[in-house]
């Protein structure tokens, strides 16, 4: 317990320190924001801020700091490092970074940021990218809660079809109807079920106060290797609790109802810090599960996924309603990030075709299509026996290479800004070498031996980060000659 304790005081000192610098970096200031001067009653309405804060952690939690920890800590320790590091240097950068950039640009999404500064052959790229990603977003975040309810109401696998009906439909109103209308109304109080399921399991802990593995220099082994290697692995098992590229579709939505960009550093650097509270919560509860005697004491199997996991230490340290409360919170974050998914991927389109959404007919054209699409992605889900395996793992990976070009985005307009950029290429470096190593190594994609894909990995990294100082060398002699 040393281990979570310190990381846990560490992404608090991290939210009061580096946070504040981050934002001193970016600047704030008392500009009109774009919920206030474009105000429309659909996607543009100024909310108060701590609905903002519930309804921007639900965003973009998900599953991700819950299933993404319990995976991620058959790592080892090393995924307490990840969280940490990963939440206060790259993740809560950059979302609060990719938020405010859309606050100083009327609300825009990612695609079109991306698309002013790195050109217009890497927006149109970027919107077919975020698109395919947030469908995929969609189907798999109806699939997984339809299944946890389907499963409580009956061990008949028709009742997963119906959750997956309901959820579907209910996908469709979140997407059309305004955001205040039910995304604003609802939020709360699947936000407040999920930070209640986090604080309750965590006073447990301190309470039972385990012995676990702990961050000690021999102790940085793979502790379980059938899910592969350490890097990239781990970086891309837990990526919503560490960093997430679908982070950066979402934080435009509640940048087009934050009253003054002020409320930026509480509301989204504060959110993926909460997140990476949750992640490492969890991480702690399966490490105590998997290797701490925790299975053993409820009668379960080590042999259990993510979602069981979730079901058995709810149910068992939570009792009756704890219990309740916790799996409400753990079935309402994957609905409420698939329908503001699709809810981004429509303004995303809009945005590129230049369709204005205050008409309810305007939303159709662009819905209707894409809620079929996505049917289709779900329904590949629910007929292929390793469809919902196949599309998670494409999107784990997605999710990661959406945070590259975000952070490669942020990297230029901080420099464009004579601002420090460093605070986001350190981390497009890193996440790069990630995400192209596990591209290249991995059994799923192109499955090279491990020497032969670092090495490749490596000189793609080097060429990246070669291009941007070509780049940054050729603007400086520019602002010379200026």
């Amino acid at each position: 317990m040393i281990s979570f304790t310190l990381s846990l005081i560490a992404l608090i000192i991290g939210y009061f320190f580096y946070g504040k610098i981050v934002e001193r970096i970016f600047g704030p200031d008392d500009r009109q924001t774009p919920a206030v001067k474009m105000s429309d009653g659909v996607d543009y309405i100024a909310l108060p801020g701590w609905k903002i804060f519930m309804i921007q952690f639900l965003n973009i939690a998900g599953t991700g700091p819950v299933f993404g920890a319990i995976m991620g800590a058959k790592f080892g320790p090393s995924a307490y490092l990840w969280i940490v590091f990963g939440c206060i240097f790259a993740g809560a950068v950059h979302d609060y970074l990719s938020a405010m950039l859309s606050v100083r640009n009327n609300g825009a999404g990612l695609p079109e940021l991306v698309g002013i500064y790195l050109g217009n052959r890497a927006k149109t790229l970027m919107l077919i990218f975020s698109v395919f990603l947030l469908m995929m977003v969609g189907a798999v975040f109806v699939f997984s809660p339809a299944l946890i309810l389907g499963k409580l109401c009956s061990n008949s696998y028709d009742w997963v079809y119906i959750w997956c009906i309901i959820i579907f439909a209910y996908y469709f109103l979140a997407t059309m109807l305004p955001i205040d209308k039910i995304i604003g109304r609802i939020y709360p109080l699947f936000a407040f079920s999920m930070l209640f399921m986090a604080i309750a399991l965590m006073v447990v802990l301190f309470i039972k106060s385990p012995s676990l593995p702990e961050i000690v220099p021999d102790a940085f082994i793979n502790m379980n290797e059938a899910q592969g290697t350490i890097f990239p692995c781990l970086f891309i098992t837990i990526a919503c609790g560490a960093i997430s590229g679908f982070h950066a579709t979402q934080s435009p939505l509640m940048a087009r109802c934050i009253k003054s960009e002020k409320q930026g550093r509480p509301l989204f650097y504060g959110a993926m810090i909460t997140e990476g509270v949750v992640a490492l919560i969890w991480a702690t509860v399966s490490s105590y599960f998997f290797y701490g005697g925790a299975a053993e004491e409820l009668g379960a199997s080590l042999t259990l996924q993510a979602p069981e996991v979730v079901t058995v230490v709810s149910k068992e340290w939570l009792g009756l309603f704890g219990g309740a409360l916790a799996l409400l919170g753990v079935v309402a974050a994957p609905i409420t990030s698939g329908d503001t998914a699709l809810r981004s991927a429509r303004l995303i389109i809009a945005e590129f075709i230049h369709l204005d959404q205050r008409a309810k007919h305007k939303r159709l054209y662009i819905c209707i299509p894409l809620f079929i699409a996505t049917f289709g992605l779900l329904w590949f889900n629910i007929a292929d026996p390793n469809g919902f395996n196949i599309i998670w793992n494409y999107f784990g990976w997605a999710n990661q290479t959406l945070a590259v070009f975000t952070l490669w985005t942020l990297t230029v307009y901080l420099f464009n800004n004579n601002k420090c950029y460093l605070i986001t290429l350190i981390p497009a470096i890193f996440m790069t070498a990630v995400c192209v190593s596990f591209l290249l190594v991995s059994k799923n994609a192109f499955g090279l031996s491990s020497s032969v894909g670092y090495i490749a990995a490596f000189v793609v990294t080097v060429l990246s980060l070669l291009v941007f100082l070509v780049w940054r060398s050729k603007m400086l002699r520019k602002r010379r000659a200026a």
